[in-house]
Parts: structure tokens; C-alpha cells; sequence
């Protein structure tokens, strides 16, 4: 089944994963070392973000490490990148009538 990259990063939990493996890769177990919940649910995360390609897992010997997959992540960013901008103009303007009520208090 393929799932939405976006229904991947709704949930807390597998951000929490991505922003944890975003430096270094890691082990499930390592990864379950940050959470309150079972080697199983952190792999089931795994499952869901491998499926999205948000993460890449390598056999290291008898380990699977997993790494932050950049490219995809890009994707999410430049769906955002319009979003960004409008936020952007809205707080230039917001600064501009600020400082237009700060002069006029003057």
C-alpha cells in the first residue's frame, strides 16, 4: 500500500523519529530508547515512513540502521514553499503597520 508522505508526517511520533535520525542514523532499538512505547510501535513507524521513502534502512551486519532520505524531505518543503511566502508577505505588512503606529505614537 502507498501512503501519503503527508499522512506519515501527521503523527508525532514519526516526526519525533525523523527529527531524531536527521543527524545520525539508528537502530529501531536505538530509536525506541527515546520513547515511552514498545520496539514494535517504533517499527511500525519505520514501516510507515520506509513505505513513504522518508527514511532509507541499510543492513549493517545483523543491524538495520536507518537514515533521513534528504530528497523526499525536499518535497515536502517545496509543497510548503508557497505557504511560506504568503506567511512571509503577511509579516512584512504586519512590520510596516507596526512601525507605521509606533511613528504616529512619536
Amino acid at each position: 500500500m502507498r501512503r501519503d508522505i503527508f499522512q506519515a508526517i501527521a503523527d508525532p511520533t514519526r516526526r519525533a523519529i525523523m527529527t531524531i535520525i536527521a543527524l545520525q542514523a539508528m537502530t529501531p532499538n536505538a530509536i525506541a530508547d527515546h520513547f515511552n512505547c514498545t520496539r514494535q510501535s517504533i517499527s511500525k513507524h519505520l514501516r510507515i515512513l520506509t513505505e513513504c521513502k522518508l527514511v532509507k534502512p541499510e543492513q549493517q551486519g545483523r543491524e538495520i540502521y536507518y537514515s533521513l532520505e534528504i530528497e523526499k524531505i525536499k518535497e515536502i518543503d517545496k509543497w510548503l514553499n508557497p505557504f511560506r511566502k504568503i506567511w512571509e508577505t503577511r509579516f512584512n505588512q504586519l512590520d510596516n503597520v507596526l512601525s507605521t503606529i509606533k511613528k504616529q505614537k512619536k
